[in-house]
């Protein structure tokens, strides 16, 4: 290992940390950080998108500098690409760096190589797991530094939408306990909220635990101003759907929601306004971007939630937004200081610091970068004076002048059926119509099957609520709208449905489950919307 590697590389003192974070790191006594929180919420909503953006260009340079000189791995990864440090002067030159991916990088080095300094066994970390949804789990080590970056935007986002500063709060940790970044990394971040003084603020951690989670709702909900029920969208839809059987009414609590891990439909925000105590889905229903890669990048805004509400209503509008009139993507904003996001032939590319600072790094996901200015200009073109609209919603003292960034599911992350991808989003959304969500909760899990003749066959496997029993017409409702929503939203499916000869072919086979079927969906892990098989070539 070279001599410098060896030398401890203090990164507290580096440039490489945002002028944000360090701010915030030195501003421990009450006062003067909350002097700072208000300023830099001042600054989002008043100041100049273009500075928040150039102060990103200039942290990612300086991380890019750090990386190169400190962290093995990478100075190796550029020295194989032909990529000499010293010619990468200005933000500019940072497009002529090569993309990172888990393959690429972080699977090609030893642990220690991917660190600062080649360190690993002697620092201190918090190790997490990624799912390995897509292939083997990675762990990622993560320093103080990160969970002091995800406690410094979750309060600045938690004082704006929540209003912690002014409502004793509960905060229900319903993510998944263990290995995975979301509870744990909820649980530091919310306790070190707590232990700053300054907020009403208490936590419980039933994980997902239903049983638990209800029992603390009865006891506890009504003991505080407001409940914050962090956990990911299909657990909380069982949590509010088993409540509701069990004689609670969520409605007489003030609940806000705090969502991570995936996409969720307007229809699913609907309910949460209509059955989970939602009083506000614009301040109250944030979904969050983050991967165990990089911690918690970007997040919704009632900006952002506000564009989604009306672009599912104005097909216009949703062409001049997004890229894919069909799919309705997750919307959320950014601080360019903290994560760099960026696009290429596609996909989002995002550079940060972490346990394993990460340049350039293809999170997989496909989606654009967009400004603020450009957003604003894309409504207009929709035929939406966005800004209005938020006046009208009372939203306007909320608005955050930063840019956007909308990912939608992966690729990987869809069913093909005669050439033809099937995205979850519009299985989610056929599940959600009014005359079925009595009956189902809306989970499902689609496949490609091969029957006998080895032709494919779209199942799609649904849950039923409790106590619910299959029959002809539930059956009937739900294949109707199944096939209603992909002739809508799915052009290529539309074509082979019109073509009575194939038709038969593409219509989705429906297979009801009892609710928490163990084999599909079994409580407490994440619902799995898609199942990859291959044919039996036997």
């Amino acid at each position: 290992m070279k001599r410098e590697n060896n030398k401890k590389f203090k990164l507290e003192k580096s440039k490489a940390v945002s002028h944000l974070l360090s701010t915030y790191l030195r501003e421990q006594e009450s006062s003067r950080r909350n002097k700072f929180l208000a300023s830099t919420l001042q600054g989002f909503r008043s100041g100049s998108e273009k500075v928040w953006i150039k102060r990103g260009e200039d942290t990612t340079l300086e991380l890019f500098r750090a990386m190169a000189a400190h962290v093995p791995a990478y100075k190796d990864f550029l020295k194989k690409n032909k990529i000499n440090p010293k010619k990468i002067v200005t933000p500019g030159d940072l497009t002529k760096l090569p993309v990172t991916n888990k393959e690429n990088y972080l699977q090609s080095y030893p642990l220690e190589a991917l660190c600062w300094g080649g360190k690993f066994k002697d620092g201190s970390w918090m190790i997490s797991s990624t799912s390995g949804s897509t292939g083997q789990p990675f762990y990622f080590p993560r320093s103080h530094l990160k969970d002091k970056e995800f406690q410094m935007t979750a309060e600045l986002a938690f004082r704006e939408y929540y209003q912690i500063h002014k409502k004793s709060t509960l905060f229900l940790d319903c993510f998944a306990l263990g290995v995975w970044i979301g509870g744990m990394f909820m649980y530091q971040t919310v306790r070190n909220l707590m232990n700053t003084g300054d907020y009403a603020l208490s936590i419980i951690t039933p994980g997902a635990d239903r049983s638990e989670t209800l029992k603390a709702i009865r006891r506890l909900a009504p003991q505080f101003d407001q409940v914050i029920l962090g956990g990911y969208g299909p657990l909380v839809k069982d949590l509010i759907d088993d409540g509701i059987h069990e004689g609670i009414d969520w409605n007489q609590y003030n609940m806000k929601y705090f969502f991570a891990a995936e996409g969720f439909t307007e229809g699913f925000r609907d309910y949460l306004h209509n059955y989970g105590g939602a009083k506000n889905v614009f301040t109250g229903t944030l979904n969050h971007y983050g991967t165990a890669d990089l911690g918690t990048m970007a997040h919704e805004t009632p900006l952002s939630i506000l564009i989604r509400s009306l672009v599912v209503q104005n097909k216009k509008m949703f062409t001049s937004v997004f890229s894919q009139a069909h799919r309705l993507p997750t919307l959320a904003q950014f601080i360019p200081e903290l994560f760099f996001f960026e696009q290429h032939e596609g996909r989002l590319l995002c550079s940060g610091l972490g346990g394993l600072p990460l340049m350039h790094y293809d999170l997989k996901d496909r989606g654009e970068v967009v400004t603020f200015e450009e957003m604003i200009t894309r409504c207009k073109e929709g035929g939406i004076d966005i800004l209005r609209e938020a006046r009208k919603e009372k939203l306007d003292t909320t608005i955050w002048k930063l840019p956007f960034v909308y990912l939608y599911e992966r690729d990987d992350f869809t069913v093909s059926i005669y050439s033809v991808n099937i995205y979850p989003e519009s299985i989610r959304r056929a599940l959600e119509v009014s005359r079925l969500e009595k009956s189902l909760t809306g989970k499902f899990t689609m496949s490609t099957e091969f029957n006998d003749q080895q032709n494919q066959v779209l199942q799609i496997v649904t849950e039923l609520k409790t106590g619910v029993k299959e029959n002809a017409t539930l059956m009937n409702h739900t294949l109707q709208s199944v096939i209603a929503t992909l002739n809508q939203e799915n052009s290529e499916w539309r074509d082979f449905y019109a073509d009575p000869n194939i038709r038969h072919k593409v219509i989705p086979q429906i297979i009801f489950k009892a609710h928490h079927d163990e084999d599909y969906f079994k409580p407490g892990r994440k619902q799995k919307w898609i199942k990859k098989v291959k044919p039996n070539l036997v």
